[in-house]
């Protein structure tokens, strides 16, 4: 986060009150809470027996136990997601009753232990009855604790991060296990107060999130008027006045009448970029160029600019515009050589084609340029492209500065959302009577 973005957030939550006294956390990493609050270790607040579990080995639920019917089996993508209703993996009776102790209940937090590790989720009271896989840690909280606001801690809280961080090796929530879980160390008010803190965490970030949503939406509408606009210059050109014919091309349509169909060979050509070790780059005024931007810099170059990358394994299809001379990262890339087509003006021309489509080959896919290289493509005058690009150009800078600020705009609300939380969890602002 940012510090103007600090700023900001802090100056959100301003308005909420603080607590009417504070007592030392005798920790110097969590500081002062409110004086009625309790420090406590996660081990106190679990349920004798059933309190803390993780999933069964893996060995228990090989794939010969895996039924379409019966008792579910929730993973960590049921609770990356947040969606308990996914999923057709099932177990029989005899293999449920054999891994009963690894059933998850309503009110239950279960724990993702890898992939998006540390995630969290209440299980809701909807679900089916089931048992969680390998992947996934369960805590079981006494009736004394507030499972959602346990959740928010885990999720959203820094101090928690702070000590997971601290007490597990490599980065933050890797090598999370039982032992880390029960250690934390927790800030908790009485269950009411709990219970008073998750609904208005419950409210505030259902507003936030609304208006995270409706902005989102702003950006697809934006981004949707964009390749329109691009597509219909591109295929159309600009003036509606023109005579049209049938290109008898599917996606092209009617195109000026005066405007020549060619092979896209005959147009433009791609080759393969050179290999180039991240040992083997040097300072120099030459960027190096991957599929996704700028990853280094050299001294010497091997494609002129201004000139378009493709990705043509990895990110495939994704066409990115190079304003200088360059060096293409690896063989991965495709590099555009121009004939008949300005550089700015085929760099629009290859985001209306749906380059992703030809990919062929491994699950990853590859671009295969002779596939590309025979798709025909409509070419209006040199003197045309030019006209094309300028009006693109500068409809799209507006366009894009709509997206970039609206983005701001979703970031700083993502970044005051995790505000907000923090400090209604370690009670840095006293939200009770804002839940009443």
């Amino acid at each position: 986060m940012s510090t103007q973005s600090s700023i900001k957030n802090e100056a959100f939550v301003r308005h909420f009150k603080s607590y009417p006294a504070y007592k030392s956390s005798v920790m110097e990493w969590l500081g002062e809470v409110p004086e009625h609050w309790d420090v406590k270790r996660v081990r106190t607040i679990l349920r004798d027996k059933d309190g803390i579990k993780i999933g069964p080995f893996g060995s228990s639920l090989k794939s010969e136990f895996i039924r379409d019917s019966g008792y579910k089996i929730y993973g960590q993508e049921h609770v990356i997601s947040g969606d308990f209703q996914i999923g057709e993996k099932y177990v029989d009776k005899n293999k449920f009753d054999e891994l009963n102790a690894c059933e998850i209940i309503p009110g239950d937090l279960v724990i993702s232990m890898m992939g998006t590790t540390g995630k969290c989720q209440v299980v809701p009271d909807n679900i089916e009855q089931g048992i969680m896989d390998s992947h996934l840690l369960r805590i079981r909280p006494k009736s004394t604790v507030h499972p959602q606001l346990l959740a928010s801690l885990i999720n959203e809280s820094d101090y928690i991060r702070f000590q997971v961080s601290t007490n597990s090796k490599g980065s933050i929530m890797e090598g999370l296990n039982s032992s880390i879980i029960k250690n934390l160390i927790l800030l908790l008010p009485s269950f009411n107060e709990q219970r008073a803190i998750a609904a208005f965490l419950d409210w505030e970030t259902a507003r936030i999130d609304q208006l995270i949503a409706k902005k989102e939406h702003q950006i697809k509408l934006l981004q949707e008027k964009r390749s329109a606009l691009i597509s219909r210059a591109i295929t159309k050109g600009l003036n509606p006045k023109a005579k049209m014919k049938d290109s008898e091309i599917e996606w092209l349509g009617e195109i000026p009448e005066y405007w020549r169909l060619l092979r896209f060979k005959y147009v433009l050509l791609l080759s393969r970029g050179v290999d180039l070790s991240a040992e083997q780059f040097v300072d120099g005024p030459y960027p190096v160029c991957a599929s996704n931007g700028i990853i280094g810099y050299h001294d010497q170059y091997i494609a002129k600019g201004p000139s378009i990358i493709v990705g043509r394994s990895g990110s495939v299809g994704e066409v990115n515009y190079v304003e200088s001379n360059f060096w293409p990262h690896n063989t991965a890339l495709y590099v555009m050589k121009f004939a008949q087509a300005l550089p700015r003006y085929s760099y629009y021309l290859l985001t209306v084609l749906d380059l992703k489509s030809l990919s062929s080959g491994s699950a990853v896919g590859t671009l295969n340029r002779n596939y590309i290289h025979d798709l025909p493509i409509a070419v209006p005058p040199i003197e045309e492209q030019e006209d094309i690009v300028a009006f693109l150009d500068r409809e799209t800078v507006l366009n894009d500065h709509m997206v970039k600020k609206i983005a701001a705009s979703i970031d700083l609300l993502r970044e005051y959302r995790i505000t907000l939380i923090s400090a209604a969890v370690t009670g840095k602002i006293d939200v009770r009577e804002e839940a009443a």
